[in-house]
């Protein structure tokens, strides 16, 4: 499946502010079921753009707007080939949850597997478990119960936006029983780090379809889950609408929880309030793209450069060290 994106990020303050450091987690990744055909980053007002790989391996986009201003426009337009994955057994055998306990194992996806931030045990969480019976799931086995999770999900919470927060604990969503797409991840996360299963939040986006029974927002960007199987690796499922990832899902980062891999996250200094607008939308490419990929980062003027190619190590280093002293100097 072609799909093109475009993700518009606009912050806009009530005064000037006199300068703004930003990252952006917003490229769509390259895998083996996910071919970046393009991708395109503006800036409004212009501003120079290094890129780095994390520690999760996202690429990273970073950039500072040293002048004063009153509004920042990020567009991020992307075209993206996807390709369904294959399809998984029915069940695996028991003996993999002793595969899931190799020191091996658990040490190359330490990250994964201990709490961290929204994603991790709380007393709401255990009484949730114990109301729905979550542990009795164990007795299947590893794909058979997280399958079963990633259904249970999608049936006790109902999606509604607007009744958490970007920064909400999962205590917000099991107290309200409704959530978006990043709270069913966190939910979901927590409980499968619990039994052992290896599990990471995705951040990207969503062809949305409405006779696939898809409830969450064409809008904006989406979230969802991969856990590892030693017999399968990762795998993607979706707790929002009860799906394992498809062809229709555009991951862009990986992380522990949504705060490793937000779409944007920044800084600046001034006294100013703001206010943040965000529009996304995809859609299947009009014809097919024939073009060698490319990514293109413009502030004011079009500058193309390959795809994969990296700030220097230097470059990106200054940077981040910028952020961090305006962190601790933001007023």
């Amino acid at each position: 499946m072609l799909l093109e994106i475009r993700h518009v990020t606009q912050y806009r303050y009530a005064a000037p502010v006199r300068e703004s450091v930003m990252e952006v987690w917003m490229q769509p990744q390259k895998s083996a079921r996910q071919r970046l055909v393009s991708f395109d980053l503006d800036l409004d007002p212009p501003a120079q753009v290094f890129s780095y790989a994390d520690s999760f391996g996202n690429a990273v986009y970073h950039f500072d707007v040293p002048q004063p201003h009153d509004r920042l426009t990020i567009t991020a337009r992307s075209a993206v080939e996807t390709q369904a994955a294959p399809p998984l057994p029915e069940q695996l055998d028991r003996g993999e949850w002793d595969r899931l306990k190799s020191e091996f194992l658990r040490g190359e996806n330490f990250d994964y597997l201990n709490p961290h931030g929204f994603a991790r045990e709380t007393d709401a969480l255990h009484g949730f478990m114990a109301e729905h019976q979550i542990d009795q799931l164990r007795l299947r086995d590893p794909l058979s119960a997280v399958r079963q999770l990633n259904e249970l999900l999608y049936g006790a919470f109902g999606y509604e936006a607007g009744v958490t927060r970007a920064d909400s604990p999962i205590d917000d969503v099991l107290r309200a029983r409704k959530g978006v797409c990043q709270d069913f991840a966190h939910v979901m996360i927590a409980i499968c780090r619990s039994w052992g299963i290896p599990a990471r939040y995705v951040s990207g986006y969503l062809f949305t379809d409405r006779k696939h029974g898809d409830r969450s927002d064409p809008d904006a960007t989406h979230a969802w889950v991969e856990v590892f199987l030693p017999s399968l690796r990762w795998i993607g499922l979706d707790p929002t609408n009860n799906t394992p990832a498809t062809e229709r899902h555009v991951a862009c980062a990986v992380g522990r929880d949504y705060s490793d891999v937000p779409p944007s996250r920044g800084v600046y200094k001034g006294e100013s309030d703001s206010q943040l607008a965000v529009g996304v939308s995809v859609r299947k490419a009009r014809a097919a793209l024939s073009d060698p990929e490319f990514l293109r980062v413009s502030g004011g003027s079009k500058a193309s450069i390959p795809a994969g190619r990296r700030a220097t190590g230097n470059a990106a280093y200054q940077h981040q060290q910028r952020l961090h002293q305006m962190q601790q100097q933001q007023q």
